[in-house]
């Protein structure tokens, strides 16, 4: 039986590995599922994702199936609820942002049809295909996401520094990081076309 060659990040967690296998890379069109990644990049700067990643159903509950629209209408009372919530990254600046975060993507989706058809606009709606030999290679940032964190700062967006975008675009397939000695690149690339 051959072993399947991942990207060297991974490492033998099941749920990573699934994690890594079927949805890292992907490219994501869908503004729920877009929400729902930058929600939990929000809570996952300065921590680990596999952190985020163990906790997501316990976010996918307390956070009302990611949808944005009762996410930005959430009062005192409900913030309160979730500092409480201990299946959560119980974090009062994370979950103030995410409801800010929730107001500023439906501005955006006013401006712009939907929030994704803002963020793939930075990449012309097309995913960019990195050709990243070793994880060594796969930088923090770029100009790119500089850019486009600075434009979400501009729209009241809050935890969207330019790490936490460049892993966001990681996440939602606007770019393909996967190393090219992983299994997953030519699916991913194949997926991208």
């Amino acid at each position: 039986m051959s072993i399947k060659k991942r990207c060297e990040w991974v490492g033998e967690d099941p749920l990573y590995i699934a994690y890594h296998d079927t949805e890292w890379g992907v490219p994501i069109y869908d503004d729920a599922k877009l929400f729902e990644f930058l929600i939990l990049e929000t809570f996952q700067a300065g921590l680990s994702w596999i952190t985020v990643l163990r906790k997501r159903e316990n976010f996918r509950k307390a956070f009302d199936n990611f949808d944005y629209k009762k996410v930005s209408q959430y009062n005192e009372g409900k913030q309160e609820l979730l500092r409480q919530d201990a299946g959560i990254i119980r974090n009062k600046l994370k979950i103030k942002a995410t409801i800010t975060n929730a107001q500023a993507f439906i501005e955006i989706q006013k401006e712009y049809g939907s929030f994704s058809k803002y963020i793939w606009g930075f990449v012309n709606g097309k995913p960019i295909q990195n050709k990243w030999k070793s994880i060594k290679e796969v930088p923090a940032n770029t100009p790119l996401s500089d850019i486009i964190s600075k434009d979400l700062k501009k729209r009241d967006f809050k935890f969207v520094g330019s790490t936490v975008i460049y892993a966001h675009m990681q996440a939602t397939g606007m770019l393909n990081d996967h190393t090219i000695d992983c299994f997953r690149y030519k699916e991913v690339l194949n997926e991208s076309q």
